[in-house]
């Protein structure tokens, strides 16, 4: 044994070759402050060991390195930014000391080597993976860059280009293409991977390979001329911004950070790649990236556990109700494996349900996702049926009828009458109480919400929503069928709207009261998506989601919350929806939707809904974007905090992770409660204030103010 520490140990094995092999004590190795130490002085034994020729790097788990322990960057980055230069610096230092140790060295690389996995093997002089490897650099998603020497080390090995596709877009690699492209030497089998390592080690050590030229390449400047250069870092630049827009810095910091180090050997270039790292830790973006990450963990994890507890396996789904969600949440069941009946009654609506079906699955076709064999095996899957007697076998019954309480109430008990006596009911719906709506089954602990978003195969989130009398037996098992399903549950309390939905609509209430006094709905879309960075500004959110539905659901939450979500008079939604322009459904809205001459959609706004305005609006006015945006998101950031000191969610991060999952909040702020820390919290009590005479959606409640001047945190309170 040359070295042994908790993370990683060193044996000296045959012939002069010596194994550094990470063994964290979890269940995956990753790069903590400790495992980076570890290297340092694992290293440090190395080089001063005369009897060692060579060193092959490999994991003793399933997966090589998955990379940086993310849960400490939160602390880390709200150090000063020197402090956290001198870190990424120290850091990246490890890894050069790895890198000129006097002998060749070798990777061993085994299912996932990310980050500074991924940058553990390009400090290796050789690279050989099996068939099990993904290789890549992801931290633009936590809205940060390689920070131990992926952006020097990379390009100089697979090219600029290739390096900043990468690392840009954060898609890892299978071994297969990382070996076309240059990123490994070898592909083998994971039985004969180590074997494979020792023997092209053996052969470098023999000098068969010429290792040193390899590792020069990677400290050397890039191979480029300046017109190469200037039209590779022009175009990656074009690209980047197309694709990531302004609200993420993280890629164009990477592409200005390697084309200013192409020039450069390896300590000069390294040094460019800690700043750029170290600006992009310190901004709003990576902080909320992160934490999208934390809580996605969070909520993977809870999930997880959830599952674990069911005690009923469900082996067969029923959907009753064969529309267009109806149809996705077959879909949804059929094509992850699980049997499910789809009953209506009648055909068209069946024919419906399966005609949507077959349209996800033929879009997926087209774009190479789905094979013939996936398509087939899916529709045999989905069964359709006009009778009740057909789901009487099923584990799972997923209720997808029309929005209305008196119709659901009729559907469930019909259904319980049909189905065994442990078989678990669901209601898929937007806004009715869960609790109203079990007082229509003589077992209502078997009974809960199953809220899907639409369009289904592409909507992450499912709300599960707890009754009154629903068991915890009942919420692990939908739980574990959601998770079966594809789908990310996350588990609410019963209330008007339940969560996505409580505080979707105080923020459409928000943005008919600023066209009422006096806003184009197109300026405050064009605010909402352009500068806060919603897919849909709310006009155009409202024209998907229907006038007819929007109208009725916001009479739901005004019956459910009358002190704060009371209808408003001559709202424009109200006045769309008794025009009878309903939205995208039938082409006419705020905007009036259309097909282009490409054939492509096409919307543009509707002077007949001006027209329609005009007499019950103020003038047209301009408003500054700071306006708009505190008008439309304080009355959705209050309502998100009443929710979590009610009990309706149990965690900031699992309401944050909620509204991106369920409505696409922007990533690049965090989700709701993320957006009003990194305001702070008495910065949104003061912003607040400035609007609360504008109605009870505005006025805060007196558990943030506390928070506010008490310094607390929403995160440091996630369950």
């Amino acid at each position: 044994m040359i070295y042994a520490g908790s993370s990683l140990k060193v044996n000296l094995l045959q012939d002069g070759i010596a194994e550094v092999v990470f063994d964290a004590q979890g269940s995956v190795n990753k790069f903590d402050k400790q495992t980076v130490a570890e290297l340092y002085a694992a290293t440090e034994a190395l080089k001063n060991n005369t009897e060692v020729k060579g060193v092959l790097v490999r994991s003793a788990k399933s997966t090589f390195i998955v990379g940086a322990d993310i849960t400490e960057f939160t602390e880390l980055f709200d150090m000063p930014e020197a402090e956290v230069l001198t870190w990424v610096a120290h850091t990246s230092q490890a890894f050069n000391h790895f890198e000129d140790l006097p002998f060749p060295t070798i990777a061993a690389i085994n299912g996932f080597a990310l980050g500074g996995g991924c940058e553990m093997t390009l400090v290796c002089d050789l690279r050989v993976a099996d068939t099990s490897a993904s290789i890549g650099l992801p931290e633009v998603k936590l809205g940060l860059m390689p920070g131990f020497g992926g952006t020097v080390r990379l390009p100089r090995l697979i090219g600029a280009d290739n390096a900043l596709e990468w690392m840009t877009t954060g898609r890892d690699r299978k071994a297969d293409k990382a070996l076309n492209e240059g990123a490994v030497d070898a592909v083998v089998a994971p039985d004969k991977l180590i074997d494979a390592a020792i023997s092209m080690l053996k052969d470098a050590i023999a000098g068969k390979f010429n290792w040193q030229a390899r590792r020069a390449q990677k400290q050397a400047p890039l191979k480029l001329n300046k017109n190469e250069s200037m039209m590779s870092f022009s175009t990656a630049k074009a690209m980047v911004f197309a694709q990531a827009g302004k609200h993420y810095p993280a890629p164009h910091m990477m592409v200005e950070t390697v084309a200013n180090a192409a020039r450069l050997g390896r300590d000069e270039a390294l040094a460019l790649e800690n700043q750029g790292f170290t600006k992009l830790a310190k901004t709003a973006a990576a902080k909320a990236q992160v934490g999208i990450f934390l809580a996605d963990q969070l909520v993977k994890s809870k999930g997880k556990k959830q599952a674990k507890a069911a005690t009923k396996e469900l082996k067969q789904t029923a959907v009753l109700g064969a529309g267009i969600m109806g149809g996705g949440i077959a879909y949804q069941s059929a094509v992850k494996g699980t049997p499910v009946i789809m009953k209506d009654i009648n055909q068209p609506a069946l024919d419906l349900g399966l005609k949507e079906a077959a349209k996800i699955l033929g879009k997926g076709m087209e774009l190479g996702k789905v094979d013939a064999k996936t398509m087939a095996s899916t529709l045999n899957n989905i069964v359709p049926t006009l009778e009740y007697s057909a789901i009487k076998d099923c584990d799972l019954v997923i209720e997808a009828v029309v929005e209305n309480p008196k119709v659901k109430a009729m559907v469930l008990k019909e259904t319980e009458q049909h189905v065994a006596a442990d078989a678990i009911i669901c209601s898929n719906t937007s806004t009715i109480s869960i609790n109203q709506l079990a007082k229509s089954l003589d077992k209502p602990e078997r009974f809960c919400g199953m809220h899907f978003f639409n369009p289904v195969h592409k909507m992450p989130l499912v709300e599960i929503i707890r009754g009154e009398n629903t068991s915890e037996a009942t919420i692990s098992a939908v739980v574990a069928a959601t998770l079966k399903m594809g789908k990310t549950p996350i588990v609410v309390n019963d209330c008007p709207g339940f969560l996505v939905n409580r505080v979707l609509f105080p923020y459409f209430a928000g943005f008919s009261q600023l066209l009422i006094d006096g806003a184009d709905f197109v300026a405050v879309d064009k605010v909402m998506e352009k500068i806060f960075g919603w897919p849909m500004g709310p006009a155009y959110l409202l024209d998907v989601v229907g006038m007819d539905t929007a109208d009725h659901a916001s009479g739901v939450m005004a019956d459910g919350i009358p002190e704060r979500m009371q209808k408003i008079a001559n709202d424009p939604v109200t006045l769309l929806y008794k025009a009878q322009r309903l939205g995208q459904k039938n082409g006419k809205g705020f905007y009036n939707f259309s097909i282009d001459k490409r054939g492509k959609p096409a919307k543009a706004a509707a002077d007949e809904a001006y027209a329609l305005f005009a007499e019950h609006c103020a003038a047209k006015r301009d408003f500054d974007a700071d306006e708009i945006i505190a008008r439309v998101m304080i009355p959705m950031a209050n309502e998100a905090i009443r929710c979590l000191e009610e009990g309706i969610v149990a965690s900031a991060a699992e309401a944050d992770m909620a509204l991106l999952y369920g409505l696409g909040f922007p990533p690049f702020r965090g989700g709701v409660f993320r957006y009003i820390e990194t305001m702070g919290l008495t910065n949104f009590v003061t912003l607040a204030d400035k609007y609360a005479d504008l109605g009870p959606i505005y006025q805060i409640s007196d558990g943030v103010r506390q928070m506010a001047a008490s310094g607390k945190s929403y995160f440091s309170q996630s369950a």
